[in-house]
This record gives C-alpha cells, structure tokens and sequence, in this order.
C-alpha cells in the first residue's frame, strides 16, 4: 500500500511514521504539508535521520489519487475544509482531528467553536471506534477516528451500558492525561515551568469530547445518557487513565461485570480484562495499541469503579487509525501494530 500523511508534524503523525514504516504491507509513505514544501523531514526530527529522509511534499489533490489511504493528522478545523476536495479521488481518508466526528453540525459548532464539516460528507463519515463498529469502518471511505478520551472510556463503559447492568445517567468520569495530548504547538498551558510538578484540571464541564462520548453511547447502546466528564493534566509525556462511576442496577455482581467485558472483547486482541490494580497503569500500555481495563463493584455504595488506560498518542490516535485502516483491507487487525508496550 501507498500511503499518505497530511499533518505529519504533529505527535499523532509522527506515531503514524513509526508503525506504518513496520507495516509489512505499506510499500510507501508519503508526507504532505501546507507550509514547509521542500524540508527534508527528518532535518526536524532527529529520531527519523536515515529512516525517513524525504522531503515534505505540497498538498496537491492531483497526487492524492495514485495512494491507497491518506490519514489526516490535522487540529481540529483543517480538515473539515480540506476532505471535501479528497473525497472520491480513490484512497480511503482516515482522519484522527475532531471534524467528522459529531453528526450534528450545531453541537460541532458549540463544543469546537469553528465552521463544521459538510452536512453530507458528516452523514457518510463513520466513527472508528475499531471493536464497536468493524462493519461499517469495512467500507466507509471517511473514517472518523475517535478522539483519545472517548476511546479510552467508551471502551471500558459500552460494554456495561449496553447489558443494562450499570444506570447509564448516574455515570461520572475522571479522567487524565499526559501532557502531549494538547500537541505539540508551544503554549503558556503546556510549559515545562507550567506542568512539572502540577496536576491541574482543564475545560471543567466543557470539553469537547463530552458530546463525542453521549453521541457514540447512543450510537452503540441505543441509550441516551447524559455523562458528568472531566479532564486533567498530568506531568507525564504520554497516556490516559480514565476512572469512571457508575450505580449498578439492583442485583448486580462484580462477576457480572467483569465478565461482561470480558465477553464483550474475547476476540478483540487490543482489550485486556485485568483482575488487579498492581497489573494497571499507563505504563502498562506505553507505546502500544492496548487497552486495559478493570472494574471493581462496592458493594456498600452499590457504585462500580471502571478504570481504563491506553497510550493516547496509540490507542488514542495513531494506532487505532491503522487498526482501522486494517480491516479497511481485509488485514489481521494486529498487523504492523502488535508490539510489547515499553513499560519503562
């Protein structure tokens, strides 16, 4: 496969580099840029000298057409303008920004504050929630990747909406983030000064993710919840841990629970069910595609804690973007992805 990189500047693309140049079925790959035509590439990123060499490439619609897949790894607002020109030209589009997510163009413009994406390519994307929504993603040719927050908690809550073992209305989300989840832009927010040493909470009560998480509830449970959802920045480079409350429904067992997931993803090879916490951390899943999840019911609240973790920039992003793009071409879901998480 041929394939093509618009915004491979940013975290999430240079993960896109590092896995689909392991892909045993990725003959090539391009790196295209609206502003730096011409830079040798790996004059920037030192980590990629003899090993991706090529200059960057204009975006230019004509030379789209002889690829196989283009992934979009773009801020939010980019590509809601840019798609429309691709579609139709033959590669599949995979885009890891927020623009294809929301169906409803209101809601984009409300939680992103910019111009959503046509009405028509909005109704055509499908979200590649990869273990939820296989089917569809077979045959879309607008992937929707979603965000790293939302894969990260509706990984770990679906499978309990969907039994009717948990009240979906009554779950609270806390969750953290390293600190390269904000990209790779410089900001006051993001400043080593700022974050060494600090644990800080963002957007409270408005984060955009917050209608992707109750859209993709609905979407897979046919439930409409509405989630308390929250978000923190951690002094760590990478990954996610997602603590999620929920009551459980009368006579509902920790058993049940835990087998729910583990029923839910036994032939899904990026989920793993764990039984301890000392076997639970981001750590745990550095650099690779898994998550892991963990459910604990107390009984004495009647309440079920739901701990999540994936790498963000992985699971999050990039790596679920290829998972994806996998069963786009009827590949082993693991290809190019199954590799030991770093852990230290």
């Amino acid at each position: 496969m041929k394939i093509g990189i618009i915004g491979a500047t940013g975290y999430g693309g240079l993960e896109l580099i590092r896995f689909l140049h392991n892909h045993p079925e990725v003959e090539k790959i391009e790196l295209f840029t609206s502003s730096d035509e011409g830079a040798i590439f790996s004059s920037r990123f030192g980590h990629l000298i003899a090993i991706h060499d090529d200059p960057l490439k204009k975006i230019d619609v004509d030379s789209f057409a002889s690829l196989d897949v283009i992934f979009t790894s773009t801020p939010s607002g980019v590509t809601s303008k840019l798609l429309p020109s691709l579609v139709g030209l033959g590669p599949k589009l995979i885009d890891l920004s927020g623009d294809y997510r929301l169906k409803e163009p209101k809601k984009y413009e409300e939680w992103y504050k910019k111009e959503p994406a046509p009405l028509n390519l909005l109704a055509e994307s499908v979200y590649g929630l990869t273990e939820w929504n296989e089917y569809n993603i077979k045959n879309a040719q607008i992937i929707a990747n979603p965000g790293c927050y939302p894969t990260a908690v509706l990984l770990s809550v679906l499978p309990l909406i969907k039994n009717r073992l948990i009240e979906s209305n009554s779950l609270i989300i806390d969750a953290k983030s390293g600190i390269s989840g904000a990209g790779n832009k410089p900001s006051q927010g993001t400043h080593f000064s700022e974050t060494n040493e600090n644990f800080s909470i963002y957007k409270m009560n408005e984060h955009q993710h917050i209608p992707e998480i109750e859209q993709a509830i609905n979407m897979f449970t046919d439930v409409n919840a509405t989630v308390s959802f929250n978000t923190h920045l951690v002094p760590m480079t990478r990954g996610i841990l997602s603590t999620a409350y929920a009551t459980v429904l009368p006579g509902v067992t920790n058993t049940q629970l835990t087998e729910s997931l583990e029923e839910t993803y036994k032939n899904h090879p990026f989920v793993r069910i764990i039984k301890d916490t000392s076997s639970l951390g981001t750590n745990r899943v550095k650099g690779s595609n898994y998550c892991d999840i963990l459910v604990k019911l107390d009984e004495r609240t009647n309440r079920v804690t739901i701990v999540s973790v994936i790498d963000n920039l992985v699971k999050g992003a990039a790596g679920q973007a290829i998972q994806n793009m996998n069963v786009q071409f009827d590949l082993p879901q693991t290809l190019g992805l199954d590799v030991v998480p770093l852990f230290i």
